[in-house]
């Protein structure tokens, strides 16, 4: 079976926070779809701390150098912790869904959730991005995968941000069921 090569572009969340980066869930990933019948390659290319705007300025290279076929941007998080402005995010987002479709792949976007601090009209703004550029893209809108564990005080790190490795193999499987039927 050949497998599809599947580039992550995301933050802390993605890049296995304070845990050994096989603990973390897009190492998990390739296992789980394989359960499911779908054989995968990841490159995982998050970095904490990282904004839509790094990721931005590091795609190119990414795609140049791992030629994937889809490319799963869960970027947005650290743009919403620093109260970037949606316009921002919106082209950034837009921009990295173009440059993946320039290079021949498919994009998906993670729905990423701001945190509270900003107050709600910040929140609504912030989450309608990703909404906006999945319909102008027309690129699929995963789930945040946080959802399943957020309220989840025992797989969340004290911070309340950053998920546990115990929440990492729940994130895999989250992640499979919303990508089986983008594969």
């Amino acid at each position: 079976m050949h497998s599809q090569t599947l580039l992550i572009l995301g933050d802390s969340l993605s890049a296995g926070y304070q845990m050994a980066a096989q603990q973390s869930w897009p190492t998990l990933l390739p296992q789980v779809m394989a359960q499911q019948g779908k054989s995968i390659k990841i490159v995982n290319a998050s970095i904490s701390g990282d904004t839509t705007g790094n990721g931005l300025a590091r795609l190119p290279d990414l795609l140049k150098l791992h030629q994937p076929q889809q490319v799963l941007i869960t970027l947005g998080a650290n743009d919403g912790l620093r109260g970037f402005a949606p316009d921002i995010i919106r082209s950034n987002l837009t921009e990295m869904i173009n440059l993946i479709q320039q290079a021949g792949g498919q994009a998906m976007l993670m729905q990423v959730q701001a945190p509270p601090n900003y107050g709600k009209r910040y929140s609504q703004a912030f989450a309608q991005v990703f909404q906006q550029v999945s319909e102008e893209k027309q690129t699929p809108l995963l789930a945040f995968f946080l959802e399943p564990i957020i309220l989840q005080p025992d797989l969340m790190m004290a911070d309340g941000l950053h998920p546990k490795v115990e929440a990492q193999p729940i994130i895999a499987e989250f992640v499979a069921g919303q990508l089986k039927q983008y594969l």
